[in-house]
């Protein structure tokens, strides 16, 4: 089994955050039911985690807890399934992104997406340094931090921190779990309000309602779902199955009779792990 190694938390912005509007650091972290929830958050950070050993250049994935993009479930959604990457040779960094906040960003609805390509740009920016292969760069979300993914999927054409620097900002995969999707009435609601807030225009939902933005460039996906799931509907993964095959986009998904919402690595309802599905899929597609 490779080392795992974490380098510790890491400012995600070297200098200025963008879209920032100065104030107490009011974030803080709880723990229940083994769970560590991260709220308040308004200085965007990172973890990187380097798996030891092997090639030289290995994938790397941006990891995106959810949380309905009020609270990131920092832990089950993060720093475990770092560890699991780590595992099989791969790098991985945790995004702990900006919580949308009216009184700390001039515009909420774009502070988690430019942080989520902030990511991008930093693992692009030091593949020599870290020994990422610049060609399998994926991100990955669960839940809320499922859009977040899906939005850095589907969003890339534009640089929304500002950054004139000429990174490419497109994943070369994305992974998805019981991600919230759309902000249609199939979608999450609390997620739509937390990010675009109450009444959003129409513009606002067809930008942000991710299925409705793929095209042929966006990036080969790998998704689970639990079809008895309350709090995000499964539907969001269909339609976005749906929309990138239309697209000829190569698309997984993974549904469970049951498990619910937020499971992370652990489905309790069945002894089969959806993670070694994703190890599966990740040496057919030559990632690992």
């Amino acid at each position: 089994m490779n080392q795992l190694n974490a380098q510790g938390v890491q400012a995600l912005y070297p200098g200025t955050i963008p879209n920032y509007i100065d104030g107490p650091n009011l974030q803080k972290s709880e723990v229940t039911g083994g769970i560590e929830r991260k709220s308040n958050v308004s200085i965007p950070t990172y973890e990187f985690f380097e798996a030891k050993g092997g090639k030289t250049q290995k994938p790397c994935v941006v990891v995106c807890p959810g949380g309905g993009y009020k609270i990131l479930a920092s832990t089950h959604e993060g720093t475990d399934i770092a560890k699991k990457f780590n595992e099989l040779g791969i790098h991985a960094l945790v995004l702990y992104y900006r919580i949308p906040d009216s009184t700390r960003q001039v515009d909420r609805k774009i502070a988690p997406l430019q942080d989520a390509q902030q990511a991008i740009r930093l693992v692009r920016k030091y593949a020599n340094k870290w020994g990422v292969d610049v060609g399998k760069i994926g991100i990955m979300g669960f839940s809320a931090g499922g859009h977040l993914a899906a939005t850095a999927a589907t969003h890339f054409e534009k640089d929304y921190t500002g950054v004139d620097d000429g990174i490419n900002l497109r994943p070369d995969f994305q992974i998805l779990l019981y991600p919230v999707i759309s902000f249609r009435p199939f979608g999450h609601s609390g997620s739509s309000l937390n990010l675009l807030g109450k009444k959003p225009s129409e513009e606002l939902i067809h930008l942000f309602s991710n299925e409705e933005q793929i095209t042929d460039y966006t990036p080969k996906a790998f998704m689970v779902h639990a079809a008895d799931d309350k709090a995000v509907p499964i539907k969001n993964s269909l339609y976005y199955v749906e929309k990138l095959t239309e697209n000829n986009v190569a698309a997984d998904l993974h549904v469970y009779a049951k498990g619910g919402h937020g499971f992370g690595l652990n489905n309790k309802t069945t002894k089969e792990l959806w993670f070694d599905r994703l190890a599966e899929w990740l040496k057919t597609n030559q990632i690992l």
